[in-house]
C-alpha cells in the first residue's frame, strides 16, 4: 500500500517550527526532517533516507532506523494519547535491508495504554515496494504538560508550543 494510499484520509499535522529536532525539524539541515499525518488511531511519514546516513555501503545505518522508529513512536503517543512523552525502552527487529537514497513509509500506533503514566507503542517501517524493512516496539512514559513543566522535561514555551498538536 503506497504511502499516498495509507495518507488518503489523513489529516497532517502541524509542524514545530521552533526545535532542532534531528529527526522532525524543518529547521535541522542534517536531519530526516519527517513530516506526520495521523488518522484516529495511526500516525504515518515517509522519509528520503540522506546518501549521508550510511552504515556500511549504500544501507542506511541501523541507528538511523531506529531513530525513524523512535520519533514515529513518539510523535503517536503525544498525538494519540495527548501527553508529553519519554521513549522508557525499545526494541527493534530489523527484518529487510534498507537502502541510502531511497524513500521509506513508516506508521506509528498505540498498543496499550498501561495507566496514566504509561504505554505501549509500536513502529513499522516499509520500503517503496511496501514490504516490511523494520519494526519496533517501545515503552513510553506520560506526561502532563504541567508534569513536564515541573520535571524540567521541557520548557513553558516548548510546551505551549505543542498545544497545538494536543488540539490536531
Amino acid at each position: 500500500m503506497s504511502f499516498k494510499h495509507k495518507t488518503e484520509n489523513c489529516r497532517p499535522l502541524p509542524t514545530l517550527e521552533n526545535n532542532k529536532c534531528f529527526g522532525c525539524s524543518p529547521q535541522n539541515p542534517s536531519g530526516l526532517q519527517m513530516k506526520f499525518f495521523a488518522d484516529e488511531k495511526s500516525l504515518f511519514s515517509e522519509v528520503a533516507i540522506p546518501k549521508h546516513l550510511c552504515g556500511w555501503d549504500r544501507l542506511v545505518h541501523g541507528g538511523v532506523i531506529a531513530t525513524i522508529l523512535d520519533e514515529i513512536m513518539s510523535w503517536s503517543a503525544i498525538t494519540i494519547l495527548k501527553r508529553i512523552i519519554l521513549t522508557k525502552s525499545m526494541t527493534i527487529d530489523f527484518i529487510k535491508p534498507i537502502y541510502v537514497g531511497h524513500t521509506v513509509t513508516v506508521e506509528g500506533m498505540v498498543l496499550e495504554r498501561k495507566n496514566d503514566r504509561e504505554a505501549s507503542m509500536a513502529g513499522l517501517l516499509y520500503n517503496a515496494e511496501g514490504t516490511l524493512c523494520a519494526r519496533s516496539q517501545g515503552t513510553f512514559a506520560l506526561f502532563t504538560p504541567d508534569a513536564a513543566i515541573r520535571m524540567e522535561i521541557m520548557s513553558k514555551d516548548d510546551v505551549k508550543e505543542f498545544e497545538c498538536l494536543f488540539n490536531a
